[in-house]
This record gives structure tokens, sequence and C-alpha cells, in this order.
């Protein structure tokens, strides 16, 4: 009896100590993600229907916007992969594939979809979605959200574009299910992330490594994901009405417009999102105005045969965007309206089967590459993101005509 008591006092000695030791050790140290990490508050997962602005029956763009559609399901796989880089004189396709930019092809798929009204190119899309959704990835004890892993780590872009093709999706189905997911829960993950990667100065950290412990890498920097990210909080804000998306983005804009004037496609569609739904300040304005001239001002280089047809498609997707953002604002426009059919004419030669080069078309390449948008007379490649930009870029011109027409 005297060892059962003595054994139970042990027992019970052991149990308290342990129970001292785990309240009273000095906690691990968490992940090194990123400093000062704003809170998160909780967001209502709710989808609202889109409004979508009017779109102008311009036939020839419209056709231009199809033909682009086509050339990218007429390349797609049946796991759904679409075509990242492909040398269309000789078939090369050895390049490495960014998740980044096939996300934003998926996206186009979807812009085009809405354009035409045919649901073929949602299948489409929906078949490309599918297969890069399988790179998101989310682990609570590493980061916060879920982030798309590509090339060995989660650059900021990544979760940004996905966002995109989430809401391009949006407005071309009214729908956040694909499957038994739902996309929304998905894209708010995204924006977790994008949250997380805040800097105290109002910036952003550009790549998080999510292995091991998890940590950002500040000596990344990509010129794009600042605007990229800031469009898409408040793309947020819009499948969502949850304010504390435009809060956020509201504080992005505020350091963006400290910054030197770049030619930021991503903050143009910010702005012109800032006036269709909040306001667009004097300082928003006067921003906007300093974006579309920079892009102005090198138009003569930037329509030099030499240069890149993906990077004049991303400067009429900047003006489209701006010239929608002071429509809206009703501020002076009209100015921009000639430039960015210059842009047009520009890109939409070298979209096959026409092209500024005299390269020889034959039958077999219009067949298999006609729609693609080929970058320059030295470089005869057709890229996905050179076509995403122009779908988008000439979408966006439509709904500032639209815009127009209805004034």
């Amino acid at each position: 009896m005297r060892k059962r008591v003595v054994l139970v006092i042990v027992s019970v000695l052991a149990l308290a100590g342990t129970t001292y030791f785990w309240m009273n050790r000095t906690p691990p140290k968490p992940a090194v993600i990123a400093t000062d990490v704003p809170t998160v508050v909780p967001t209502a997962i709710s989808a609202r229907a889109p409004e979508l602005l009017p779109i102008d029956d311009d036939r020839r763009l419209k056709q231009s916007i199809l033909s682009a559609g086509d050339y990218l399901v007429r390349q797609q796989l049946v796991s759904g992969e679409l075509p990242y880089q492909v040398n269309f004189l000789n078939d090369d396709r050895s390049s490495t594939p960014s998740n980044i930019r096939l996300m934003g092809g998926t996206g186009a798929l979807y812009t085009v979809c809405r354009i035409s009204g045919d649901s073929s190119y949602c299948d489409a899309g929906d078949l490309a979605l599918k297969h890069y959704l399988q790179n998101l990835l989310s682990d609570s004890t590493r980061f916060k959200g879920t982030c798309l892993y590509t090339n060995g780590a989660c650059p900021l872009g990544g979760a940004s574009t996905t966002i995109d093709a989430i809401y391009k999706r949006w407005q071309a189905t009214g729908n956040v299910m694909l499957d038994e997911q739902d996309l929304l829960a998905s894209a708010v993950d995204l924006g977790y992330f994008i949250v997380s990667m805040q800097r105290p100065d109002g910036g952003f950290y550009h790549s998080f490594d999510p292995h091991f412990a998890g940590a950002v890498d500040p000596d990344y920097v990509s010129p794009t994901f600042n605007g990229e990210s800031l469009y898409a909080l408040l793309q947020l804000y819009e499948m969502t009405d949850n304010e504390f998306w435009l809060e956020q983005a509201r504080e992005v804009n505020e350091y963006l417009l400290t910054q030197p004037v770049t030619e930021d496609y991503g903050h143009s569609y910010a702005l012109a999102m800032f006036a269709r739904l909040d306001a667009l300040t004097k300082a928003d304005q006067a921003y906007a105005k300093q974006i579309a001239e920079l892009i102005i001002v090198g138009q003569v280089r930037s329509l030099n045969p030499d240069n890149s047809s993906v990077s004049t498609a991303t400067k009429l997707e900047a003006l489209s965007a701006l010239v929608q953002a002071l429509t809206l604002a009703d501020a002076d426009h009209a100015w921009l309206d000639r430039e960015i059919r210059t842009f047009i004419t520009f890109v939409q030669a070298r979209q096959l089967p026409d092209n500024d080069c005299n390269f020889e078309i034959t039958r077999e390449i219009k067949m298999r590459y006609e729609g693609g948008l080929f970058n320059t007379c030295d470089d005869p490649s057709i890229r996905v993101d050179g076509v995403q930009h122009w779908v988008n870029g000439l979408t966006t011109y439509l709904e500032y005509q639209g815009l127009i027409r209805e004034k």
C-alpha cells in the first residue's frame, strides 16, 4: 500500500513538473516572413454580381481578340497547359515556362469568353485554371495565406495574377465555383499572402522562399509587382464588397504615388478601378497623366520595328486603363485616343498572318499560329504574355469606347 502511495505521489509531481516546464519555457522563434505584417481581419466570402462596362462594337478589334483566343485554344494541350513560347518559323519551344505568365494567359481566355459570348473559351480557361491551380501552396507554419509556387519560390506577382484570372472568370461567368473548389476563397487566401508581404514603408517584398522556416528575399525586385498587387486588392474588394481590401489598396496607392513614375500598367488598371468603385483624387489624376505622358514620350522608340510587340501591347494596356480612369473621373481624356490607336496599329501588324517583317507565311504556319502575336523581326516567338496583354489591352480600350458611346 505504501509503495502505491509513493508511486502516485511521484507521478503527480512528475506531471506537475512537466506542466510547469511547458507553461514557462521560452517559445520557439516564428518563421521569418515579413517585418511588421499587418493583422489580417476576417473577410466575407460572398461574391457580388459583376457590373460590366459596355463594350464598343468595333468588329475589327473584336476579331483580333477572338483570333488571339483561337490561337491559345488551338495550342492548348489536353492537360490544360497553354503554349508558353513558340518560334512560329521553326516550332522551337525550348523555353522555361513561368507559371505567372501562363496564369495570365488563362485569364485572357476568360476575357475572350466575355467578349465573344462563346462558352468554349471559358471551358478552355477552366481546363487551364485547373492545371495551374495545382501550383498553389499553403503552409500556415511558414507563411500567411496562399501563394503561387513557381521556379523554386513564391513571387508576389503569382498571387496577383491568380487573383486576376479568378476575377476575369467571375466577370465572364458570374460564378466563383470550379467543380468543388471555391475560387473566391482561394482568391481571398492569395490576398492574405499579398498583404503579409507588405514592407513597413508601404511597399512590398517581391519574393518569398517557402522552404524550411520561410523568409522573404529583400533583394528580389520586379518592376510590375507593386501595381499588379494593388490591382488585385481592388479586384478582391469588387468581388467581396469587403472594405478591408479597399483600405489595404488605399494604403498601397498612397505609397505608390510617392514613387518615381514608371510605365506601370498594373497601377493604371488600379486607377481605373478607383475611379469606378471609389474615387479618383486630384493626386491620382495627376499621377495617371504622368504615366501616360511617360509612355507617349517614348513612342518613337517604342514603335520602332526592332522593338518588342509584347512591350508595346503592355503600353497599350496601360494607356487604355488610364483613359478609362480619366473618363470615369470626368477629366480630360480625349488626347489619349489617337495615341492608343497608334499603338494598336503597330501591334496589330505583328498578329499572324499579318506581319511587318515580310516573313513568308505558309498555309501550315497560318493554320497553326494564326492569331498569335510574334515579338520582333529578330525574335519571331509568340509568347503567352504578349497574347495576354494584347487581349486585355484591346478589351480595355473597347470598354473605354463603350463609355464614350453611352455618354
